[in-house]
C-alpha cells in the first residue's frame, strides 16, 4: 500500500533499495520462524505439545500488537525498527506453530482422516492468506490513505491468534507424548477423549498398547540421544531426512514467492495499478482456497499423498515455465492475449500447489518421521522450511528486478525435480497407522514407490513384488514366546542399534508384562 510505504520511507527509495527493504520487512518474520522452529527441539519434549502451542499463540499475539503500533510517535527509521522487532517476535510464535501443529494433529487424529486433518493446516493457512488479501484490498479501496489503512490489517490478524490461544486450553494433550513421558493413564484418557469412548474401551486399550510397544525402550529420549538415534540405521536416517527434504522442496515451488509478492508479479503481467493487483491477489487466494478444499476432502485420501505430489509437481512446474517463457518473449507490461493466459497459468499454479506440495508436505513429513524422534525430526524440518522461506522472501524481489522471467523458470525446473523425486523415491503412506509406516521403508522401498506411482508398473514389468505390510507386521508383532522374544529377526532399526533390539526383544514393558499385539483394525489413531 502507498500509505504503508510512505509511513516507513519506502516511497523515497530507488527500485533496488525498495526491493531490498521489502525483502527485509517480509523475511524478518521468517527469521523468527527459523529460531522458533529450533526452540521446539527443547520445549516440546519437556513441556508437551499443548503447553507450547499455547505459548506460541501468545508470542504471535504480542508480535501482532507490536506491528500494529509500529511508528506511532516516532521517526520512520525508529518505526521500521519496531516493525522489524514485532515481525521477528511474531515469527517465533509462527515457527513453533509450524512444527507443532502438524505433529500434534497427526498424533491425535484417526488414521482414516489423518491426511485431511493434518493437511488442513495448509487449508487454514490458505484461508488466512485469502482473508489477508481481501482485507488489504478492502483497506486500499475503502479507507483513506492514512496510517489506519495499513494498521487495520495488523489489528485484524490478532482475532484468530487470540481465539487459538484461548481454545487450546480446552484441547487434549498428545497421547503419544504422554506415553513417551510414561503417563499411561493420562494417555488413555486423551485417547478416549479423541475417540469419544471410555478409557477402558477395548479400542482405546488396543491403541494404547500399540503406542507403548512402539515407544518400548525409547521413552523420553534426551535431545542429544534423539540426534544420535537419527543415525541408528540407514532406514532411520532416511526417514529422518525426508521431512527436511520435503520442506526444502516446498519452498522452491515458488508458492511463497507468489504469496508474498503477488502484486509485483501481477504488475509484471500488466496489472500495474495497486487496486487491480490487490484484486487479482484476492482472486488468487479464492482459487487456491477452493483447490485446497478439493484436495483435502477428496484427493489426499482417495488419490493418495504420492499421486497428489506427482501431479502437483507437474502442473505447478508447467505453469511456472509458461509464465517464464511468456515474459522472456514479451517483457513489455502492456496487455496482450498471452497476458491473460499467463494470469490463468498463475491461477492454475495455485490449484496444483493446493492439491500437491501445499497440504501433502507436512502430512507425509509427520507420517514418515519415527514416533520416538518426531519432535527432533519435525523441528529440523521446520527449521529448513523457515530458512528457505527466509531465502525466498529475500531473493524474490531482487530476482524479479534483475532476472525477471528467469525467476519463474527457476521455480519451474525445481518443480520437475520434485516430481521426479516423488515418483521414484516416496512410497504411499495413506491408510497406515503411524507405527506401521516403518515397514514401507524397511522392506522393498523402491519397489513400493514404483508400485504406488502412476504407470509405475512399466518399470516393474507389470508385476507386484513387495511384501504386504500386513504380512510384515504379522511376523514382527507376533506374540512373544516363553523367553519374551519375538519370532522375527527384528526391524532394520533394531539390527543397527543393539540398545533398541535389547529393549524390544525380551524386555518387559514399563507396565509389567509384554505388550500383546492386536490387529490394526482395532486401532483408533
Amino acid at each position: 500500500m502507498p500509505s504503508f510505504q510512505h509511513s516507513f520511507g519506502l516511497d523515497t527509495q530507488s527500485a533496488a533499495a525498495k526491493a531490498s527493504l521489502s525483502g527485509n520487512i517480509v523475511s524478518v518474520l521468517q527469521a523468527g520462524g527459523f529460531f522458533g522452529s529450533l526452540f521446539t527441539l527443547y520445549t516440546t519434549s519437556r513441556w508437551g505439545r499443548k503447553s507450547v502451542l499455547i505459548v506460541s499463540g501468545f508470542l504471535y499475539t504480542i508480535g501482532g500488537v507490536i506491528q500494529a503500533i509500529a511508528g506511532l510517535g516516532s521517526s520512520q527509521s525508529t518505526g521500521l525498527s519496531v516493525l522489524y522487532f514485532g515481525r521477528f517476535f511474531a515469527g517465533l510464535g509462527v515457527g513453533l506453530l509450524s512444527v507443532l501443529v502438524p505433529s500434534y494433529l497427526s498424533e491425535c487424529t484417526p488414521k482414516a482422516i489423518r491426511g485431511r486433518i493434518t493437511g488442513g493446516v495448509e487449508l487454514t493457512i490458505t484461508l488466512g492468506s485469502m482473508l489477508c488479501f481481501w482485507v488489504n484490498y478492502g483497506s486500499e479501496l475503502h479507507l483513506k490513505p492514512t496510517e489506519m489503512q495499513w494498521r487495520l490489517p495488523f489489528v485484524i490478524q490478532l482475532v484468530p491468534s487470540v481465539l487459538f490461544t484461548v481454545l487450546m486450553f480446552f484441547q487434549p494433550e498428545s497421547p503419544r507424548w504422554l506415553v513417551e513421558r510414561g503417563r499411561y493413564d493420562d494417555a488413555a484418557r486423551s485417547l478416549a477423549y479423541i475417540a469419544r469412548k471410555s478409557p477402558s474401551d477395548p479400542a482405546v486399550l488396543a491403541t494404547l498398547d500399540e503406542i507403548k510397544a512402539d515407544y518400548l525402550g525409547k521413552q523420553h529420549l534426551p535431545l542429544l540421544q534423539q540426534f544420535r538415534g537419527m543415525g541408528a540405521s540407514k532406514i532411520t536416517a532416511l526417514r529422518c531426512f525426508i521431512p527436511s527434504l520435503l520442506t526444502f522442496f516446498q519452498q522452491w515451488t515458488g508458492a511463497n514467492a507468489v504469496n508474498y509478492y503477488s502484486p509485483q508479479i501481477f504488475a509484471a503481467l500488466g496489472l500495474t495499478s495497486t487496486t487491480s493487483g490487490l484484486l487479482a491477489t484476492g482472486v488468487y487466494g479464492v482459487v487456491k482456497l477452493l483447490a485446497n478444499l478439493i484436495g483435502l476432502f477428496w484427493l489426499i485420501e482417495q488419490l493418495g499423498r504420492k499421486r497428489c505430489l506427482v501431479y502437483g509437481s507437474l502442473g505447478s512446474a508447467l505453469s511456472m515455465l509458461y509464465v517464464g517463457i511468456f515474459l522472456g518473449v514479451h517483457p513489455e507490461k502492456d496487455v496482450v492475449p498471452g497476458t491473460y493466459v499467463s494470469l490463468v497459468a498463475i491461477f492454475f499454479f495455485s490449484v496444483f500447489l493446493a492439491v500437491g506440495w501445499g497440504p501433502c508436505t507436512f502430512v507425509v513429513a509427520t507420517e514418515v518421521a519415527p514416533n520416538h524422534l518426531r519432535t527432533a525430526v519435525m523441528a529440523l524440518a521446520g527449521a529448513v522450511m523457515w530458512l528457505f522461506t527466509f531465502v525466498i522472501a529475500q531473493i524474490t524481489p531482487v530476482m524479479l528486478v534483475h532476472i525477471t522471467y528467469g525467476t519463474y523458470l527457476l521455480f519451474g525446473v525445481f518443480g520437475i525435480v520434485m516430481g521426479v523425486y516423488a515418483y521414484f523415491g516416496l512410497p504411499e503412506t495413506a491408510g497406515y497407522p503411524l507405527e506401521d509406516v516403518r515397514y514401507l521403508f524397511e522392506h522393498d522401498l523402491w519397489v513400493r514407490a514404483l508400485e504406488d506411482a502412476p504407470l509405475g508398473w512399466i518399470f516393474l514389468s507389470g508385476q507386484r513384488k513387495s511384501t504386504p505390510v500386513s504380512e510384515l507386521r504379522g511376523k514382527d508383532m507376533a506374540i512373544p514366546s516363553d523367553a519374551g522374544e519375538r519370532t522375527s529377526a527384528g526391524s532394520d532399526e533394531e539390527k543397527w542399534d543393539p540398545a533398541l533390539s535389547n529393549a524390544s526383544h525380551g524386555a518387559a514393558s514399563p507396565t509389567g508384562p509384554d505388550v500383546v499385539a492386536r490387529p490394526p483394525s482395532d486401532l483408533i489413531i
